[in-house]
């Protein structure tokens, strides 16, 4: 499932939607798309029961009254309801939703039937009473079957979204093992002590990111695999690599999509100072905007880049995990300019609650 633009996925976690399938009918959307169908269901009765050249302006009106009245109470009504009957089983939930729209059909019917004698066709209250719990009956367990329905499509498309974004975390993870084992083995021989530290860091950084994790990722959290990565590669690279970090204090707490920072890192290393005898810097920039997150990763870039396709892959990962979590809100921006090499990422801020 891609997020709409408009629609913002907690970063790092997919939301798992509960078994309650009835949607807050008291939110302003639901109450609108409610009152449009029913009224065009009222007009639609209203041509088949009137001629088109005399059309019953009476008969538009009073059932609007009417049908508008009893839809909206029973949406307050199930509104009301919602958290009491949320935890009950499917079809004893049903069955309460269905109770309710039937007595709210009930009590409207009998009001309207003495208040407005419009409705007073001549055949009597009980016939007019058992026409409209029909009527309503019918309706009311089509609503529900779609409420249903949607919800079921909901999980569906929620899961697919789940296992897309752990193929897409289950990609960088080789890659990232692969380049640090390397790191490590190239100072077994010459430097066994730091060999050996770097293990142990190593260690802390696959605990880190292969835990699950029970709230979203933080931007605190990803610094911290960064600075575990980096601690690697700087016993292998030594003076060569310099870190440059222009972290917002305010925003560690702010929650930042897993696994999305640290390839980043890895890459500007990997590709960029690694490949340079004279080494350079790092810099990491984590910036807020009015509405969003920017991350900046730069590094130096050498003249004639070494030809790797993990480089590509990383970036392309990435942009693919920002176009699932966020849509055209989330952006990867490259620029490889001069002999400097500039990702920029950038996604919805979120604020923790």
């Amino acid at each position: 499932m891609q997020a709409s633009p408009g629609q913002v996925i907690q970063a790092g976690e997919v939301p798992v939607p509960g078994e309650f399938f009835i949607p807050d009918l008291c939110a302003p959307r639901p109450v609108f798309v409610m009152v449009l169908l029913v009224e065009l269901l009222v007009l639609v009765y209203t041509l088949t029961a009137s001629n088109l050249p005399q059309f019953n302006w009476e008969t538009l009106a009073l059932c609007s009254l009417f049908v508008q009245w009893v839809v909206l109470l029973s949406a307050s009504a199930l509104c009301g309801l919602r958290r009491l009957i949320s935890g009950f089983s499917l079809p004893l939930v049903s069955l309460c939703c269905l109770l309710v729209v039937l007595a709210v059909t009930a009590l409207s019917s009998f009001a309207a039937w003495h208040l407005l004698p419009f409705f007073n066709d001549g055949t009597g209250l009980g016939w007019w009473l058992l026409r409209n719990l029909l009527v309503a009956a019918v309706l009311g367990g089509i609503a529900l079957r779609y409420f249903y329905l949607q919800q079921q499509l909901l999980v569906q498309k929620q899961l697919e979204l789940q296992a897309r974004l752990d193929s897409l975390r289950a990609r960088i993870r080789p890659h990232f093992l692969f380049n640090t084992l390397n790191s490590i083995a190239s100072l077994i021989v010459s430097r066994p002590h730091e060999a050996e530290r770097a293990v142990e860091d190593l260690a802390e950084l696959l605990r880190v990111s292969l835990q699950e994790q029970q709230r979203p990722t933080l931007v605190a959290d990803e610094l911290r695999l960064c600075q575990l990565y980096l601690a690697i590669e700087q016993l292998r690279l030594g003076e060569r690599l310099q870190v440059l970090w222009e972290v917002d204090p305010a925003l560690l707490d702010t929650p930042m999509p897993s696994l999305i920072l640290q390839p980043l890192v890895e890459n500007a290393v990997y590709h960029g100072v690694a490949q340079l005898s004279a080494g350079g810097t790092v810099r990491v920039s984590v910036q807020r905007q009015p509405d969003a997150v920017l991350v900046v990763v730069e590094n130096p870039a050498p003249r004639t880049p070494a030809r790797s396709g993990g480089h590509h892959m990383a970036l392309e990962n990435i942009r693919q995990r920002l176009q699932v979590l966020f849509g055209s809100l989330g952006q990867l921006r490259i620029d490889p300019a001069g002999d400097r090499f500039r990702v920029e990422l950038q996604y919805p801020l979120q604020v923790p609650a």
